[in-house]
This record gives C-alpha cells, sequence and structure tokens, in this order.
C-alpha cells in the first residue's frame, strides 16, 4: 500500500548549497569591466561563447591532448574525449582557473605530469569521473572544494594526499576498487570542512574509521559491511543523510541505539539483511527499510517515546518527527498498525 510520495526537499537543499556556494563566490568576483584586457583567442578545437568569455568548451571534440588554455578562461570542460595525459604546457597562462571537467577521459596516474595540478592554485572544482585512475592523483590544488573521483579503478590513497584540503566540502569516490586497508586511521585528515563524502561500490568490509567531524552526509551504499561499530557516530556528530543501502547488515550488526542519533534525519538500509526494525531517533524524518527481511511492525517497541506520551502530546506537541516510512520488499502485510499512526503523527508517506 503506497501513500503519497514525499520528496526530500531538506537533501536537495543542503546539495544545493554544497554546490552552489563557490559558484556564486566566483560570479561575484567576475567583474565584466575588466574583461576588455583578455585577447579572444580561441583554441580552433573548441567553442568559445561569446555570451560566456570565460569557459572554454572542448568537450565531445574527439580530442587526444588539451589544447592551449587562454589566460581568461575560468571554466574549462574537456568530459567525453580520448585525452590521456595532463601535462603542464597547455595551463601555462591558465592562471585564472576554477573549474575543470575532464569527466570519460583515458587519463591514468602515470598521464598526470607531477605537480601540474597543485599549480593550479584558483582551481575549486575537478572532476576526473570515468577515467583510468588507479589512486588518488597528488599533490592536489590546496584552494579545492569539490573532487570528483567517481567510476575508477582507484584502490590506493596516498599517505597525506588530503591534508592540505581543509576546504574541501565534497568528495566522491565512489564505484572504484576501495578495500578496508586503503582507508587509514589518517586518511581524511585535514578535510576539516568536508560536508558530503561518497564511497558507495567500492569493496569496504567496515565502516571507515576518522571521517571528518563535519561530515553530513555520508554514502557507503553497495559495499559489504556486515557492523556498525559501538558509538561510531558520535565522532561524526553533524551527520544527517546516511545510506547504507545494499550492504550485508544483519540485527547482530547494529549496536544497542546503534541508530538512535538525533542529528540523522534521513536513514537509509535498504537491501540488507535484518529481520527488525532498529531503534531509531525521534528527529528522524525519512527512514528507508524496504528488501530487508522484517516480518511484523510493532508500533510500540520502534516508537521513540512511549505510545501514552505520543498520544497525549498531539500534533503540536514534541512528537517523532518520522515522515516517510519505506517497509515494501519484506514479509509485512497490510493493513498498517494503528500504534505506528499513533506514534509517527507526522506520517506522509507510507510504503509497505
Amino acid at each position: 500500500m503506497t501513500l503519497k510520495a514525499y520528496p526530500n526537499l531538506l537533501l536537495l537543499f543542503l546539495f544545493n548549497s554544497v554546490w552552489t556556494r563557490t559558484v556564486r563566490q566566483v560570479y561575484d568576483e567576475l567583474d565584466p569591466e575588466h574583461w576588455s584586457h583578455y585577447t579572444f583567442e580561441c583554441p580552433k578545437e573548441c567553442f568559445c561563447p561569446p555570451s560566456f568569455p570565460n569557459a572554454l568548451y572542448c568537450d565531445n571534440k574527439g580530442l587526444k591532448e588539451i589544447p592551449a588554455i587562454p589566460a581568461r578562461i575560468w571554466y574549462l570542460y574537456l568530459q567525453n574525449n580520448f585525452i590521456e595525459t595532463i601535462s603542464e604546457k597547455p595551463f601555462v597562462n591558465a592562471s585564472h582557473l576554477r573549474w575543470i571537467n575532464l569527466n570519460k577521459n583515458k587519463i591514468t596516474n602515470d598521464g598526470i605530469e607531477s605537480g601540474v595540478l597543485s599549480k593550479l592554485k584558483r582551481l575549486l572544482y575537478l572532476f576526473l569521473e570515468d577515467n583510468e585512475l588507479e589512486e588518488v592523483p597528488a599533490p592536489l590544488p590546496g584552494g579545492l572544494e569539490q573532487l570528483r573521483l567517481a567510476r575508477n579503478k582507484i584502490s590506493r590513497i596516498p599517505e597525506g594526499v588530503f591534508s592540505n584540503l581543509e576546504n574541501l566540502t565534497m568528495l566522491d569516490l565512489h564505484h572504484n576498487s576501495l578495500l578496508d586497508s586503503a582507508l587509514q586511521s589518517d586518511t581524511f585528515q585535514g578535510l576539516n570542512n568536508l560536508m558530503q563524502l561518497n564511497i558507495a561500490k567500492n569493496s569496504l568490509k567496515k565502516m571507515p574509521s576518522s571521517i571528518p567531524a563535519n561530515t553530513l552526509q555520508l554514502f557507503l551504499d553497495n559495499n559489504s559491511i556486515e557492523v556498525i561499530p559501538e558509538n561510531y557516530f558520535s565522532t561524526i556528530p553533524k551527520v544527517t543523510f546516511l545510506r547504507l543501502n545494499y550492504n550485508k547488515l544483519s540485527d547482530d550488526g547494529i549496536p544497542p541505539n546503534g541508530f538512535n542519533v538525533s542529528s540523522i534525519l534521513d536513514l537509509q538500509l535498504s537491501h540488507n539483511q535484518l529481520t527488525k526494525i532498529p531503534p531509531i531517533n525521534a528527529h528522524l524524518e525519512h527512514l528507508h527499510l524496504d528488501h530487508n527481511r522484517i516480518k511484523s511492525v510493532n508500533g510500540t517497541q520502534i516508537c521513540p517515546v512511549s505510545i501514552a506520551i505520543a498520544e497525549d502530546y498531539g500534533f503540536y506537541g514534541n512528537i517523532p518527527r518520522l515522515r516517510y516510512l519505506r517497509l515494501d520488499g519484506n514479509e509485512i502485510k497490510p493493513p498498517i498498525p494503528l500504534d505506528i499512526m499513533i506514534c509517527f503523527q507526522l506520517l506522509q508517506a507510507v510504503v509497505i
């Protein structure tokens, strides 16, 4: 039985905040009155839109090399080519670069000239998804705010590679070949402002240690994680969105009150091996438990407060905030137990 869907507006808002904060800063710094001192040469392989003189579009051109980048360029689009190397020569004059998109090329670590990336002092966004990297490239520009390395072959993270990236807000390493041994206790040291960490679709069997304390969004889907360590989330007290779909979590792998964490608003545990709903916090708003092995739901047992208190407080009281509950793909049969509705009076969507 499905009630109306409830969009995850808060997640979208936070993600857009991470994405747009620096972009707005970049546009604010851009003064059209200063464009006149630039020469408007354009590499013959690329497109230079007159209405956007800071951008250079070299995507989908069948390029094997990066062309010479004019000094005026802030945004560089090189995705969907056959580029194998990143050398210093094309960037000699490109001291204003803020954004480089090199997704879907054939770049290897050996193809990246030593130190070439760290010399791009103003770079804020670096996209190297869908390449052939086997480790996180190093050294990196100290001002980076987003680093996207999804869908490579990364199995190694050099020691100290993130130590100077204190401005990084997003690190995307999903769909690589990371084992537990690749994530040491100091791997993420230095990422003091990280907000989103994506390590989904790797080969992890354990929860990664020493996640940066300011992390808001932690994505660990499609691994082989079996156990949540006791008090794991006490070291990341701001985590708000937690995704652990498609792992191997069982009831025995979750400590008492393991997910009873006041900061977590969105908890996704779909496609695991749970037979019961783990204890949750009254602040939780979205709970995904579909495709587990749950046979029944007892609202009295899972309610974060007593049913009597929830009923007495009424709509305007301090009642549990759960608004979306997904339980399909289990062995639960409708109707929804009345005590679920009594406890979670703010529920707007239930899938069962």
